[in-house]
């Protein structure tokens, strides 16, 4: 998974003086990624800074050249950019290129290496908060986009009984599971056929931006839908408890908020960036605090 060694890493923070860090995506505002990685920096002593950088999908390229210019050691993808920004980049990390998608990007000395570390954080949160045991579920995944591809990844290597791909393009859902059959028994739905999956779902997992802040009171899919008693999880972690969530609550489930992988997914990112451990309870706890003020 690394690419250089800790020591390296350690002279390349050391040797450059501050560290300029960010997030790219549209929209951004809302993002808590500055905040946390932040007072990370702040933590670990080491001096620099990590901005919000709201691009739009026509100016990916430009910006993914003027980290080179500007002297970004590295930056966070989210949202739309996680697939596109891969055209972009000098070399693509073997994991990343297996996902089709890039949420890190490390910058040594103008080579950009895209990264992801949203499959590990994902799945390491969703076992340690809601579901220990993923083998043999009936999991529905809601959306196909680049956070998407990188968790329905990693949950291929749990052994889950199926996996279902709901995606309002139909033909991406498809293409999806096509490409990655011979990891799992992976379905590619139309969202026409999302009810009648989610009937038999152990797992349902919502990875589309639908309930995101502003528009909190949006729901993925039909509330009288979720099935009662299973495990409803949103990667959506601002607000920290969605309207699908709370739907899901009232219906009896386990729910699993988008929280942990945010922070799980930076905490890695964090690591490739500096070559030191993250401090992923200070962290966490920054974002908490974050929404009180």
């Amino acid at each position: 998974m690394e690419y250089m060694n800790s020591i390296q890493q350690k002279d390349f923070v050391r040797n450059s003086g501050a560290i300029l860090l960010g997030v790219m995506g549209d929209p951004i505002i809302h993002s808590k990624s500055p905040v946390m990685h932040n007072a990370a920096l702040k933590a670990l002593g080491i001096p620099g800074d990590y901005v919000p950088l709201h691009i739009k999908p026509e100016g990916l390229e430009g910006a993914v050249q003027a980290l080179r210019s500007l002297g970004f050691r590295g930056v966070n993808v989210t949202i739309p950019h996680k697939v596109e920004v891969m055209n972009y980049l000098d070399i693509i990390d073997e994991g990343a290129a297996r996902v089709g998608a890039v949420n890190t990007i490390v910058n040594d000395n103008g080579v950009l290496t895209g990264f992801n570390t949203d499959g590990i954080g994902y799945v390491r949160s969703l076992k340690d908060e809601a579901c220990p045991d993923l083998a043999g579920k009936n999991i529905v995944v809601l959306g196909a986009g680049g956070a998407a591809r990188g968790i329905i990844h990693a949950l291929t290597f749990e052994q889950p009984e199926h996996i279902s791909v709901v995606n309002r393009t139909a033909s991406r859902a498809k293409e999806l599971a096509e490409e990655w059959r011979s990891l799992a028994d992976i379905r590619g739905l139309a969202e026409a056929e999302a009810r009648e999956a989610v009937k038999s779902a152990d797992v349902l997992i919502n990875t589309t931006s639908v309930g995101m802040h502003p528009h909190i009171g949006d729901l993925p899919l039909l509330a009288e839908w979720i099935p009662e008693g299973i495990v409803v999880s949103d990667l959506i972690y601002n607000p920290l408890t969605t309207e699908f969530l709370r739907r899901s609550e009232e219906k009896g489930c386990t729910t699993h908020g988008g929280l942990g992988m945010f922070v799980n997914q930076g905490a890695y990112a964090f690591e490739y960036w500096t070559g030191q451990a993250a401090p992923v309870e200070i962290m966490k706890q920054t974002v908490l605090n974050s929404f009180q003020e």
